[in-house]
């Protein structure tokens, strides 16, 4: 091998070559279509899209759970493709935990270590580390039941790291939690893997999961990569409809671009941000583009249909010749009442426009 060659498998944490997967024999469907991914040594990438796009047997094919039908799978430059769970160097950390609920939180995180054959004193202290890492420190003899929700997807994640793994995956691993635990777990695990310099493959559905901790995002699309990129491309630059749909809650319009990328949208005109070809084209427009102004100075006026307060923000909804606009203001100074007629422009951020299908 020459030196390129090993410099680019070392850095290569993950690598998919034209990996699919099918359920059955013959002319089963794919589930997976002849994917090409990576993820580099140390880095984050999240596994995004809707249910049933292929995403969560993309992270079960790179743990060696599903065996893959066509293509190959690489880990650290090897090729895995034929090899069983227990052989690759990877670790799973699954939606439900599955922590054994009648071993206290040091036997959970150690237990790995101990089938593999390590010493129990060598065992202890690799999962006190761990447990450390994850912020359980004195931990030990709890049982599962005696910890709340977070606390046990933190040892299910320090039994994960015991084992000192060349790649680290989690399946959904914050949907059991409530909100305000979901935003610190998934800090936490952010911070982690970057301090520790950990190569992980994500799985989620939650879009604002993956903008906050991943390096790279793949939205997956029924069974392929609709697109892949770092979080700003994928919500500033989306490549498709599906795309531009899926990442935030943006609103899609019909309209029209010509050949200097000037958007016609009903009666709004604003300069595209992408290369587009003229002609027709998607607007996906997110909340919190719209800016509320006086109805003389705007070329598009709403009526407020409904509004809800959120603390820190409002969510308006309005009527309007488009059709049904939703948008978030953090302006809570003013009275919004139902049925005003209001102004609306868009700031620039939060507008994507692609091609039409």
């Amino acid at each position: 091998m020459n030196m390129n060659a090993a410099s680019k498998s070392i850095a290569t944490g993950i690598e998919f070559r034209q990996v699919s997967k099918r359920y059955g024999e013959g002319n089963a469907p794919l589930v997976v279509k002849g994917i090409d991914f990576v993820v580099p040594k140390g880095t984050l990438t999240t596994l995004l899209g809707p249910s049933g796009c292929g995403k969560t047997t993309t992270l079960r094919m790179i743990a060696g759970l599903e065996t893959v039908s066509d293509g190959k799978i690489f880990i650290d430059g090897q090729d895995v493709t034929n090899l069983g769970p227990a052989e690759r160097n990877v670790s799973m950390v699954f939606q439900s935990y599955a922590l054994f609920p009648h071993m206290s939180v040091i036997d959970n995180a150690r237990y790995g270590l101990k089938v593999s054959g390590v010493s129990i004193a060598e065992a202890t202290e690799r999962a006190h580390i761990a447990l450390e890492n994850v912020g359980l420190k004195d931990f030990d003899n709890r049982l599962p039941s005696e910890l709340s929700g977070g606390q046990q997807q933190r040892v299910a994640v320090a039994r994960a790291l015991v084992l000192e793994p060349s790649v680290l995956l989690f399946d959904e691993p914050l949907s059991n939690l409530d909100a305000r635990l979901r935003r610190s777990m998934r800090d936490e695990i952010r911070s982690l893997q970057q301090r520790l310099g950990l190569t992980v493959a994500y799985v989620t559905h939650d879009q604002s999961e993956a903008l906050a901790v991943s390096d790279q995002i793949i939205v997956m699309d029924a069974g392929t990569i609709a697109q892949a990129g770092t979080p700003e491309d994928l919500y500033e630059r989306p490549v498709s409809e599906f795309v531009a749909g899926f990442m935030g809650e943006a609103m899609l319009f019909d309209g029209v671009v010509d050949a200097q990328g000037q958007v016609t949208l009903g009666p709004l005109s604003f300069k595209a941000r992408q290369q587009v070809k003229a002609g027709a084209i998607t607007a996906a427009i997110r909340p919190e583009a719209w800016t509320i102004v006086p109805t003389e100075a705007a070329n598009l006026t709403g009526v407020l249909h409904k509004k809800a307060y959120l603390g820190s923000t409002l969510e308006l909804t309005f009527d309007t010749v488009l059709g049904s606009l939703f948008v978030v203001t953090s302006d809570l100074s003013q009275d919004w009442k139902i049925g005003t007629s209001m102004g609306l422009s868009l700031s620039g951020r939060g507008v994507s426009v692609v091609a039409r299908n």
